[in-house]
């Protein structure tokens, strides 16, 4: 592998090459998979690899030891809309070796003397991939060791000069490709071994199959390939927003809008408004947190009662029929990936309709949403967060029209911030600078960092208003690009310590009183204190609270309960934020036996004010199975000594 000279460094378990020609990239890993599986995964490269629109095989010949080699033809997506995709010519040999392990490499093919010349392809820019592969080696008991090695050349000199160390970071292809790689392998794995189904009766190669749905149609989006029937409309003098328009049947019968249940569907054509932008300063998962928790500081719901309803056979008008705002937004997970780098959620927007009677009796929305990137930590990781309307009954085949947001650091040095910051962003921005506030500090790193933005929006419209349509379109995107600076501006971490606008989370009034009264409750009740410090600051009880290593977490005194605080052992405990946290009954987390043992104490906990439970099980919001060895409950009385909440600890608790 003499392309990975000098080097190489690591993200994670993958090496990465500096001053090497290209980009490049090294990982070994164990999955449980036999090497023919594994191979037959990894050559199917749309399935696993998201920036990749196609590979097609052009020609295959047999080799004497028993082996092929491929002619292929792949496409690459733009990550924005900023740079052109890359296409590659490739040859591909495949062969066993003598113990049984398989050899799949890749190289792009020259033009050398009477050799073909590959034309060039338009609105794409030739790539070059130097030698590349994987080496999977079989296990005594099944399974397989894999060696991945990428090498690119992805040509630099063809994007603008902010955008170029995106082609030119090995960090970049080891997290988007090689790690992804490994991902898949490891996910298809488990999904082998285990059978369960997910959130909503789903299994997970469906929920799988319905994430790379929305990813390779935000893709589509963010390109608009002639190929594929996009148009480019003219602007309306102003050139920060792209508008596309795509009529094709092919698109439309994609998305089922030809006919249903027998009637014509009211959309005919398909509107895409588009557009990037370079943000300093601000952390990508921070940012995309914010978007993800505090849709309504965005969002304009009439927009999402337009995209919902224009799917759908039914009355269909232009947003602004109907004023209001909906009541509330609740996340619902679904799935996640092995290692959390990526999770699929339904977002209930509660009290949005999408006919004219709904003005009357709103109706809840629904929104099929993917995640990634929200590790901060990672180094070089791409963020997104797409999402596309779903009917209720949220089939299989539903018709989906995804929209959302990509954040791409440009820079790959580490970020580290608060993971708790956005949690409270919403109201402080509302106070502005001028609030009273208390300021507090940031543990973040005070380095510049850039990252680049790209928006897509997309609209299923009937033809005759394409031009109110986008309008709309690009008037949306222009107000989401302004809302999205104001957080980005806010998030800032050189804001963050001159703003009194912005306060930690844990540094509300209302924090600071309820840890107050936790500790104070406990003691009163149990005779002991909850925690260990001596300081009797807020702040400090507040503190000492969150990292408590118990879950500690309250709900209130409702004929349904539901959760209203945790510590950051409870978040983690019930894989959930603070946000989410508010959408979680206390019933949920427990099977029947622990829901009749807890009813059975209530009275107690009501008139003597605390009660020890016996250790079991509980679920979190990703229906996990938890242990827990006991738990202790307790009245949380305020300072008028009435019944504030009931708060739980549950004490040395683990993932079963």
């Amino acid at each position: 592998m003499p392309g990975m000279k000098p080097g190489p460094d690591s993200v994670g378990i993958v090496a990465i090459s500096h001053g090497c020609s290209g980009v490049a990239a090294r990982a070994c890993g164990l999955v449980g998979l036999e090497p023919t599986r594994v191979a037959e995964i990894l050559k199917d490269r749309p399935s696993w690899f998201r920036d990749c629109r196609a590979v097609e095989v052009l020609n295959v010949l047999p080799t004497a030891n028993g082996g092929t080699i491929e002619l292929l033809y792949m496409q690459l997506y733009a990550l924005t809309t900023l740079a052109p995709a890359r296409d590659f010519w490739l040859l591909r040999y495949t062969s066993v070796l003598e113990d049984g392990s398989l050899v799949v490499c890749e190289r792009s093919l020259k033009n050398i003397q009477n050799g073909p010349t590959m034309p060039p392809v338009q609105h794409f820019v030739r790539a070059e991939m130097l030698p590349s592969g994987y080496l999977i080696r079989p296990c005594e008991g099944g399974g397989s060791i894999i060696h991945i090695v990428d090498h690119m050349d992805l040509e630099p000199w063809s994007v603008p000069e902010v955008l170029r160390p995106l082609y030119e970071s090995s960090t970049v292809l080891a997290q988007k490709t090689t790690m992804a790689a490994l991902r898949q392998l490891r996910q298809m794995a488990q999904e082998v071994t285990q059978s369960s189904v997910n959130g909503w009766g789903r299994r997970p190669a469906a929920l799988r199959a319905l994430s790379q749905r929305l990813s390779r149609g935000f893709n589509e989006a963010v390109n608009g390939f002639t190929d594929e029937g996009w148009t480019v409309m003219g602007n309306d003098g102003m050139d920060d927003v792209t508008v596309l328009v795509n009529s094709s049947p092919d698109k439309l019968m994609g998305l089922n809008l030809s006919f249903a249940n027998g009637f014509p569907a009211v959309s005919n054509a398909v509107l895409c408004a588009k557009a990037s932008m370079l943000l300093q300063n601000v952390p990508p998962a921070i940012l995309l947190r914010f978007l993800r928790e505090h849709r309504s500081e965005w969002a304009d719901n009439n927009i999402d009662v337009y995209s919902a309803a224009a799917i759908k056979v039914g009355p269909c008008s232009l947003p602004g029929s109907r004023v209001g705002t909906f009541g509330s937004q609740v996340i619902l997970p679904l799935a996640h990936t092995i290692e959390h780098e990526e999770f699929m959620e339904v977002i209930k927007l509660e009290g949005v309709g999408h006919s004219p009677e709904d003005a009357i009796m709103p109706r809840d929305m629904f929104l099929l949403q993917l995640c990634s990137g929200m590790d901060e930590n990672a180094v070089g990781t791409c963020a997104e967060l797409i999402f596309a309307p779903i009917d209720a009954s949220f089939a299989d085949d539903a018709p989906l029209l995804p929209s959302g947001f990509r954040i791409i650091p440009l820079d790959s040095g580490k970020e580290t911030s608060s993971p708790n910051r956005t949690l409270d962003l919403a109201s402080a921005l509302e106070i502005g600078p001028a609030g009273n506030r208390a300021t507090n500090n940031y543990s973040t790193n005070s380095t510049c960092m850039r990252s680049v933005m790209t928006i897509a929006f997309e609209f299923a419209f009937e033809s005759h208003m394409q031009e109110h349509v986008a309008t709309m379109a690009r008037q949306y995107v222009r107000s989401i690009i302004s809302s999205v600076q104001r957080v980005a501006l806010a998030l800032s971490p050189s804001n963050i310590s001159s703003q009194a606008g912005l306060r930690t989370p844990l540094g509300t009034p209302e924090a600071l009183t309820l840890a107050r009264w936790i500790c104070h409750s406990y003691r009163c009740y149990l005779g002991v204190d909850l925690l260990k410090s001596s300081s009797e600051g807020s702040e400090s009880i507040l503190k000492n609270l969150w990292h408590h290593t118990d879950a500690v977490m309250c709900c209130s005194l409702k004929a349904l309960p539901v959760f209203t605080f945790a510590n950051q052992a409870g978040l983690d405990m019930l894989e959930t934020t603070l946000v989410a946290l508010q959408d979680i009954t206390l019933e949920k987390i427990f099977d029947d036996h622990g829901r009749k043992a807890l009813f059975a104490e209530f009275p107690q906990i009501m008139q003597q004010g605390f009660a020890c439970l016996q250790g079991g099980i509980c679920l979190s919001s990703m229906g996990r199975p938890v242990s827990y060895e006991r738990a202790v409950a307790w009245k949380v009385l305020n300072e008028e000594e009435t019944a504030h909440c009931i708060c739980f600890m549950f004490i040395n608790w683990s993932f079963v």
